[in-house]
C-alpha cells in the first residue's frame, strides 16, 4: 500500500526559513498531482500547495510568495521550501496526492516562534 512520510520539521524564529520533505513508497509519483498540507492546532487541515504532475504549482493565498513546492519523481519525493515564516504557519505539514488522498502519514511539525 501507499505509505507517506514527511520529515524536516523543527522549532524557528519569525522570519527564519525551513524544508520539510515527504517520500511515498508504494506507487510511482510521476503522474500524480501532489500537495502539501497543513493542520493548524483547533483547525481544519488545510491544502497550502499544489504541484501537478507536468510542473505547475497553486499556492494559497496565506503562503504565496513564501512557500515554494517541488518534486523528484525518480527519488518518489516533494518538497516545500518555506521562507519569511511566520508564527502562524505553525501546524503539522502532510503531504499527499491531490484530489483523492492516499492514507495520510505521521505529518512533520513545524514551529514558529515569535
Amino acid at each position: 500500500q501507499v505509505q507517506l512520510v514527511e520529515s524536516g520539521g523543527g522549532v524557528v524564529q519569525a522570519g527564519g526559513s525551513l524544508r520539510v520533505s515527504c517520500v511515498v513508497s508504494g506507487t510511482t509519483l510521476s503522474f500524480t498531482a501532489m500537495g502539501w498540507y497543513r493542520q493548524a492546532p483547533g483547525k481544519q487541515r488545510e491544502l497550502v500547495a499544489r504541484i501537478a504532475s507536468g510542473g505547475s504549482t497553486n499556492y494559497s493565498d496565506s503562503v504565496k510568495g513564501r512557500f515554494t513546492i517541488s518534486r523528484d519523481n525518480g527519488k518518489k519525493a516533494v518538497y516545500l521550501q518555506m521562507i519569511s515564516l511566520k508564527p502562524e504557519d505553525t501546524a503539522v505539514y502532510y503531504c499527499n496526492r491531490d484530489p483523492f488522498p492516499w492514507p495520510w502519514g505521521k505529518g512533520t511539525v513545524v514551529t514558529v516562534s515569535s
